[in-house]
C-alpha cells in the first residue's frame, strides 16, 4: 500500500483539532444565519423556504462563505496550540470575523453603495443586489484572511493588524467602485450604476462581483510583499494600502488587455450594460478572478 500512496506523517491529535474546529465553526455559522434574520427583521426559515426569497439566500450564503474564509485562517493558527488554546483562538477569530462581516456590510451600505437600501431590495427579492452583497462580503473576508495569515500570534497587535486589513479593504472597495461608477455613467448617458442594480440588472451585478472578488484576491498578494511589524501600525496600514492599490491597478490593466484580445469584436458596453448579456458578463468575471489567481500564484 505504501508504494501506491505516500502520505506525510499525520499527527495523531489532528482529529481532535478537527473536531474542535468543526464544532466551533458550525456553532458560528448557525449564529451568523440566525443573526441574518434577526438583523433584517425577518424569520430566516420563512424567508428561505416559505417565501422562496432567493436574494436573501444569496446574501446569507455570501456571509457564510466569508465567515468560512476567515475561519480557515483561524484554523491554521489554532492547530499550533494545545486543545484549549486552539478552541480559544478559533472562537476569538470567529467572533472577530462575524463582527467585521457585520461592520463591513454596514460600511459598504453607507459608504460604498450609499445610494440604495440594500436590505430593502434584498427583501424585495432583488438578486442583483444580493449578488453584489455576497461578493463584497467575500472580498472583505479574503483580505482579512490574508492579514490573519500574515500576522504572528493572536495578541492585541495582531488584532490591530487585522483591523488594518479591514480598513484597507473598504478603502479599495470605495475607490474602485467610484471609478467603475464614473465609467458606467460616462458610457450610459449619465445613468447611475447603483440605480441600474436596483432595477435588477444581473449582467452588471455579475460583472461587478467579478471585479470585487478579483480585486480582493490580488490584494492578498500584499502579504507576500510586506514584512509584518507588530508595532508598526502606520507602516502596516500604508504598506497594505499602497501595495493593494498598486496590485489592483495592475489587475485592471491586465484584465483590460485580456478583454481586448479574448473578447475582440465585442462591445462590452452594449452587451452588458444595454443588452444585459449574462454570458459575456460571466466571462469578464472569470477573467478578473482568473488573472488575479495567476498574479497571486506568481507572488507566492
Amino acid at each position: 500500500m505504501s508504494e501506491l500512496v505516500n502520505l506525510v506523517d499525520i499527527p495523531t491529535d489532528l482529529w481532535v483539532f478537527l473536531a474542535i474546529d468543526m464544532a466551533i465553526a458550525i456553532a458560528l455559522l448557525f449564529t451568523l444565519r440566525w443573526m441574518s434574520g434577526k438583523l433584517a427583521s425577518v424569520d430566516a426559515n420563512d424567508e428561505l423556504c416559505a417565501q422562496d426569497n432567493f436574494a436573501f439566500g444569496i446574501s446569507v450564503a455570501g456571509r457564510m462563505l466569508s465567515l468560512c474564509i476567515v475561519l480557515s485562517a483561524a484554523v491554521a493558527s489554532s492547530s499550533t496550540n494545545d486543545f484549549g488554546g486552539a478552541a480559544l483562538t478559533m472562537l476569538m477569530f470567529g467572533v472577530v470575523g462575524i463582527l467585521l462581516i457585520r461592520v463591513g456590510r454596514i460600511a459598504h451600505d453607507k459608504i460604498v453603495l450609499n445610494r440604495l437600501d440594500k436590505d430593502k431590495h434584498i427583501k424585495q427579492r432583488n438578486t442583483s443586489i444580493a449578488l453584489v452583497d455576497a461578493a463584497s462580503a467575500t472580498a472583505i473576508a479574503l483580505i482579512v484572511q490574508s492579514v490573519m495569515g500574515w500576522v504572528k500570534g493572536s495578541d492585541t497587535n495582531a488584532l490591530v493588524a487585522i483591523f488594518t486589513g479591514f480598513v484597507v479593504t473598504l478603502a479599495i472597495l470605495l475607490a474602485t467602485t467610484r471609478i467603475y461608477e464614473r465609467r458606467y455613467r460616462a458610457r450610459n448617458q449619465a445613468e447611475s450604476m447603483q440605480k441600474a442594480l436596483t432595477k435588477g440588472q444581473m449582467a452588471l451585478a455579475i460583472q461587478h462581483a467579478g471585479r470585487l472578488v478579483g480585486m480582493a484576491l490580488v490584494v492578498t498578494g500584499s502579504a507576500s510583499l510586506l514584512i509584518y511589524n507588530p508595532v508598526g501600525y502606520v507602516s502596516n496600514l500604508t504598506g497594505w494600502l499602497i501595495t493593494g492599490m498598486a496590485l489592483t491597478l495592475l489587475l485592471a490593466v491586465l484584465v483590460a488587455i485580456s478583454k481586448r484580445l479574448i473578447l475582440a469584436g465585442l462591445d462590452l458596453n452594449v452587451e452588458i450594460d444595454q443588452q444585459h448579456n449574462i454570458g459575456v458578463a460571466s466571462i469578464e468575471l472569470v477573467l478578473n478572478v482568473g488573472i488575479a489567481l495567476i498574479v497571486l500564484g506568481l507572488l507566492h
